[in-house]
């Protein structure tokens, strides 16, 4: 099961980059150009559900053992919506399917729709109809639904699993090329079967008082979902893994925190609305537990078997050192993250509410308070950290998981600098984003597909997208003064944050050397590397300051830190700027447990900031062979500067150390209300500037200026 998870995993990195390259699409037969924007949603509403209405289809499926849906003998059509819609001329779309098309039978090499989509849809469905009142989208919840049921399996020694695939006519692919694993797709925990349960929970949550006997079967289905968790994955519950020196809980779906997450979200929305199911809260429970347990392992343990002692690494602070405070989502690697699915935080502060276990808030606060703004001021939502922002593509699944958990949070601890953080991460969907142009037509309801490293925008527009630009204009509605937030935040005026140095570039002496994959297994080799050997010394230039003062910064190097113990020596080396040492670095990790491979790529803490002024840092080899992929440099107070046509503006400022320091906010003739947060994400202090503003900002805290008009 475990080969089988990681090469999951990969796959889905890898799926997600083909997603936003297009290639992953291959055209079905023509198909209709999405019609008259939808009348669901009250005037100067954000949500329009007009392209998700034209990526719907129906299809009749052929009877099937072990696959069935509500009332299916009586209504034989099911309502879904296609993968992917290629974009045409004169701003229309052709709905297509993924893999290859067989022109003889029809069939996709994956195919047509798939429960992933399907189950995210009928979410923004429940979701606008719970909101709005509109009939048209609870009828179309209702539709979905019973096709997300039609994909679940219902009998045999796979009961409560979920098939990913269908074809354009409605039969199942439970084996699709390219494989996606498990294959066939319902013989494991998955993460379609934990959308499903998203969906479920939501549903049976929306329908319980309208429907009741459709609510029942919703009911059903979900505890066969559950079910197939509890014999599949809680079965170890309270079991521990090591995954490279860290034990990880062995309870999470696929091994991942990101899948178990959107089940929590289902799940926290069912024992809400059914407190008596007491099976299913139990399941929760321990599912949300899991992610806790892993969030609070992770957030800020990346480097603690590589790090010296005192100064700047030795705190123990989740904001100064890799991830930031951020929960991983994959238990079988310490060295990734990414923005898609990355929903863990908001789960945790959803199920805290319904589960009443306020100790599940602790990593979310964590998270928002202190890798939110890390994120924003290094750039937003990139696909992968493989530890370096390595995959630097944005798609909204990831805009909206960040969006998501800063909402949620906010609302679950009573922290409104949340809130305002979530309005200033909206704004990518209207520009605030590396494209410069919005990724958000509310006229049409059409969210593009991603935006590429360069700032190309692939104007393409399938069902992931579509569904996470919609769930976060449902955010946006249900939080007006958000909103408001959100689409006054169009042009970036600065930012100064994380930055990545590619070791081989910036070098003199040491070797280059090319890893044979990019790819560890678990993480990812930003480029080449520089090797420094026992002896050897090499010099890597650092780039002058983005804001162009002289400041000390925090640097991390990227390392290959081998398994202790194992047959390769251990690599040690020393690091210096100019003449004043900032640690002697032994880099390597305990062991290898479910990982992929012995040793992990990790970023490693210096013991002590880089001095202002330093433009290069000298590392000397002193044992093994030390492989250095890049450096992450961030300044001590990393910032971003934001503002719109119609006045907004924004400041957002981070303090990246475990003791307080000062900031400048704010802009000449700019008159702004600054708010001061600590490292929980509780305000401190307010006060009007209306310029230039000396700021104390507290240990690991951020401060917000916004515009009072």
């Amino acid at each position: 099961m475990t080969s089988t998870l990681r090469t999951r995993r990969t796959t889905a990195a890898l799926a997600a980059l083909a997603l936003v390259a297009g290639g992953a699409a291959v055209a079905a037969p023509a198909s209709a150009a999405p019609g008259t924007p939808a009348a669901g949603s009250p005037p100067g509403a954000l949500t329009n559900t007009a392209h998700l209405d034209f990526l719907l289809d129906e299809v009749s499926p052929a009877a099937v053992e072990g696959h069935s849906s509500y009332r299916l003998d009586a209504d034989p059509s099911l309502t879904l919506p296609w993968t992917y819609a290629d974009a045409r001329d004169a701003g229309t779309f052709e709905r297509v399917g993924g893999g290859p098309l067989d022109p003889a039978t029809g069939d996709y090499g994956q195919g047509a729709f798939n429960s992933d989509d399907v189950s995210r849809a009928a979410v923004v469905y429940l979701r606008h109809w719970q909101q709005t009142g509109d009939e048209a989208s609870r009828e179309k919840a209702y539709e979905v639904l019973r096709a997300l049921a039609y994909f679940q399996t219902t009998t045999g020694a796979d009961t409560g699993n979920v098939v990913l695939w269908m074809q354009p006519d409605g039969e199942l692919n439970p084996s699709a090329e390219p494989v996606e694993l498990p294959d066939p797709s319902d013989s494991e925990e998955s993460y379609w079967l934990a959308r499903s349960l998203w969906a479920l929970g939501e549903g049976y949550a929306a329908f319980r008082d309208s429907d009741p006997a459709f609510a029942a079967f919703l009911q059903q289905r979900l505890q066969l979902g559950v079910a197939a968790v509890d014999r599949e994955v809680l079965d170890r519950y309270g079991e521990y893994e090591q995954a490279d020196g860290v034990e990880v809980p062995a309870w999470l779906i696929v091994n991942g925190a990101d899948a178990t997450a959107e089940a929590v979200l289902g799940l926290s929305a069912y024992v809400e609305a059914a407190p008596g199911d007491e099976a299913v809260r139990d399941s929760t429970a321990k599912l949300a537990e899991g992610v806790a347990a892993y969030a609070g392992i992770t957030a800020g343990a990346s480097g603690e078997a590589a790090r010296g002692s005192g100064g700047a690494g030795s705190s123990g602070d989740a904001a100064q050192s890799w991830p930031y405070g951020a929960a991983l989502p994959w238990a079988e690697s310490r060295s990734m993250w990414h923005a898609w699915s990355s929903q863990m935080a908001g789960a945790l502060a959803r199920a805290s509410v319904a589960l009443d276990d306020e100790s599940l808030r602790a990593p979310a606060i964590v998270e928002s308070a202190q890798f939110a703004p890390t994120l924003l001021t290094a750039g937003g939502p990139d696909n992968g950290w493989y530890p370096s922002p390595t995959e630097r593509v944005q798609i909204a699944y990831g805009a909206d998981s960040r969006v998501q958990n800063l909402l949620a949070t906010a609302d679950a601890a009573g922290l409104p600098g949340l809130a305002d953080l979530a309005g200033v991460q909206a704004a990518w969907f209207f520009g605030l984003n590396p494209a410069a142009e919005p990724m958000y037509d509310p006229a049409t309801g059409v969210t593009y597909d991603g935006i590429q490293p360069d700032g190309s925008i692939n104007r393409n527009s399938g069902a992931e997208s579509t569904i996470h630009g919609l769930l976060s204009m449902l955010a946006l509605d249900a939080h007006p003064d958000v909103a408001a937030l959100a689409t006054s935040l169009t042009t970036l005026e600065a930012r100064d944050g994380l930055t990545v140095v590619e070791a081989e570039t910036a070098g003199s002496g040491g070797t280059v050397g090319t890893p044979e994959s990019s790819w560890t297994g678990e993480s990812s080799w930003s480029g080449s590397y520089l090797a420094v050997a026992k002896g050897q010394t090499a010099s890597l230039a650092l780039p002058a300051p983005a804001s162009g003062q002289a400041a000390d910064r925090i640097v991390e190097p990227v390392l290959w830190q081998v398994e202790k113990g194992g047959t390769t020596p251990t690599p040690k080396s020393q690091w210096k700027a100019g003449n004043k040492p900032l640690g002697t670095v032994k880099a390597e990790v305990g062991p290898q447990g479910i990982t992929a491979v012995p040793g992990a790529l990790l970023p490693v803490a210096l013991d002590r900031l880089v001095p202002a002024g330093t433009s290069a840092l000298t590392v000397r080899g002193i044992g093994g062979e030390t492989k250095i992929d890049a450096l992450l440099v961030r300044p001590t107070v990393s910032s971003l500067r934001a503002s719109g046509a119609n006045g907004g503006s924004a400041a957002l400022v981070q303090n990246s150390l475990a003791s307080a320091q000062d900031a400048v906010v704010g802009s000449a003739g700019s008159a702004q209300t600054l708010s001061v947060y600590d490292g929980s994400g509780a305000l401190v202090a307010t006060q009007s500037i209306d310029g230039p503003t000396t700021v104390r900002l507290p240990a690991a805290g951020f401060a917000l200026a916004l515009a009072t008009d």
